[in-house]
């Protein structure tokens, strides 16, 4: 089951190259909230995910704000770039539920590099992704009053997670969009008043 799963993530690569991922790379499950990846840390594997989802996020001073989210058969460019160059991340990465992930040793990629030129298109495609990503995220910072960017953070989150009511603390919510406690509990009120969220007593739920 697994490798059918890991031959998906991969199948836009040459046979040769997944026989070579395959052996030389790690499965790994990690439990829900687990921090994978530190800022300033050098990274020594590159993930892609196989099953589950990880949240990646950038931290200024104490403000956090979440960057994108790694889904089944994707990857993180973030640490694709970081390794390369051997620089430190510049992010950090927790995983948001169970998560099984392929780990691909950094000093094998860089040969593989060089043996199969085919695997940058999985990075090109990833790069892509993430780049209007965060464009996304930038524009809702920059433009978005925080009502639009509280429901649009959590429609994605039941998209992604496909549970609603969703299990979340105010205190979470205003960490992963940078930004204080209480705004976000004056504006998931004014939500609750616009009939567009119902609040429970440890969840809220989409309407």
């Amino acid at each position: 089951m697994v490798n059918s799963k890991i031959h998906k993530a991969l199948s836009h690569l040459h046979p040769d190259l997944v026989s070579e991922i395959e052996a030389k790379a790690l499965v790994k499950e990690i439990p829900k909230n687990t921090e994978i990846l530190r800022e300033g840390q050098y990274v020594k594997v590159i993930p892609i995910v196989i099953e589950g989802l990880v949240k990646v996020f950038t931290r200024h001073e104490d403000r956090e704000l979440l960057l994108y989210y790694i889904r089944p058969n994707e990857s993180c460019i973030m640490s694709f770039a970081a390794s390369l160059k051997n620089d430190p991340s510049k992010v950090f990465a927790i995983t948001e539920e169970d998560t099984s992930a392929l780990l691909l040793p950094v000093d094998k990629v860089s040969d593989w590099i060089k043996q199969f030129p085919d695997i940058n298109t999985l990075f090109f495609q990833q790069y892509n992704l993430r780049y209007s990503e965060l464009l996304e995220t930038i524009h809702h910072v920059l433009f978005d009053r925080m009502d639009k960017r509280l429901l649009s953070y959590l429609q994605e989150k039941v998209s992604l997670t496909h549970q609603n009511p969703l299990r979340l603390s105010h205190k979470q919510i205003a960490q992963e969009l940078g930004t204080a406690r209480e705004v976000i509990s004056r504006t998931m009120k004014k939500l609750e008043r616009e009939q567009l969220v119902k609040q429970h007593s440890n969840s809220i739920e989409l309407l």
